[in-house]
């Protein structure tokens, strides 16, 4: 038996349960991300990695905000419900979508939180950047990429055999193939080959980074900092009523009733809200 975990049954059920920034300094050189050309177009060949932990989980979650507020000031911060924290910015959000403002909600879709994915991956062809092939990075994806690794342990037909692509000895590649489509980068041509082992699997695993440490409590900025920033990104716009509220001694605002329910707003895409009904999320809100 492996000694990393390559248990698809317990990858898959981390994937089922999930609820679903910027990254510091020191961590920059830590990341892949393939390079593109002049119009838009990508291609690499990187592989999935399990696990450092015997009972870790292969990937973690990231919530970010990420917008320019009226005076052209940036507010890029990671979202403090990642790790089931309130967020400023979140509540500012809910405040303008609840108003059935049209134009308020045209700012929230600008301004709401978006999730992105980490996984340690090494990568096998980079012909954009020979030197890191052999090597080791962390990977930061999004859901539509999560949703084909997800599809890859859990296929859609019975007569396809499940891959767990985080496995070193029975996974496989994932080919990715970047395009540039209506201004987007769309990974809608990539895809796994054939399973094959990785060589000298040790040797690659002893590369890894702590992904778990990116979601980090001492990652995530108090709400009284965040409050900070965002009303001074949004040059005291931020409404009231989200604003002077009795906190903890860490910086958040006391226990609040639930927020009432609110109509569905579209994600970013159709991957998005596939995902979110996929990963069985209780977390509807648009924000």
């Amino acid at each position: 038996m492996s000694k990393y975990n390559t248990n698809l049954k317990s990858i898959v059920e981390a994937a089922n349960k999930i609820k679903g920034g910027g990254f510091d300094d020191p961590n920059k050189d830590k990341f892949w991300l393939a390079e593109c050309d002049k119009v838009g177009n990508g291609s690499a060949i990187i592989r999935f990695l399990p696990s450092t932990k015997e009972d870790g989980v292969p990937f973690v979650k990231l919530y970010s905000h990420g917008f320019k507020g009226p005076a052209g000031k940036w507010y890029i911060e990671n979202c403090p419900t990642t790790i089931g924290n309130d967020c400023p910015a979140c509540a500012a959000n809910g405040v303008l979508w609840n108003s059935g403002i049209e134009a308020n909600k045209e700012i929230v879709r600008k301004r709401k939180r978006r999730l992105s994915f980490i996984s340690n991956v090494l990568v096998v062809s980079d012909p954009a950047n020979p030197q890191n092939e052999g090597k080791v990075f962390m990977f930061k994806y999004g859901p539509k990429i999560f949703d084909m690794l997800v599809t890859a342990m859990q296929p859609e037909f019975d007569d396809i055999t499940p891959v767990n692509p985080f496995d070193p000895e029975a996974g496989a590649n994932f080919h990715l193939r970047i395009r540039k489509v209506e201004g987007m980068s769309n990974f809608d041509k990539s895809s796994f080959g054939k399973p094959a082992a990785i060589d000298d699997i040790d040797a690659v695993m002893s590369q890894c980074h702590d992904i778990d440490s990116l979601v980090a409590e001492d990652k995530f900025k108090s709400y009284a900092d965040l409050e900070k920033k965002l009303n001074m990104v949004l040059g005291g716009e931020v409404t009231e009523s989200v604003q002077a509220k009795p906190t903890t001694d860490r910086g958040r605002p006391v226990p609040k009733p639930a927020p009432k329910k609110v109509e569905d707003v579209p994600e970013e895409d159709d991957d998005l809200a596939y995902f979110r009904s996929l990963a069985n999320s209780e977390d509807d809100t648009p924000f």
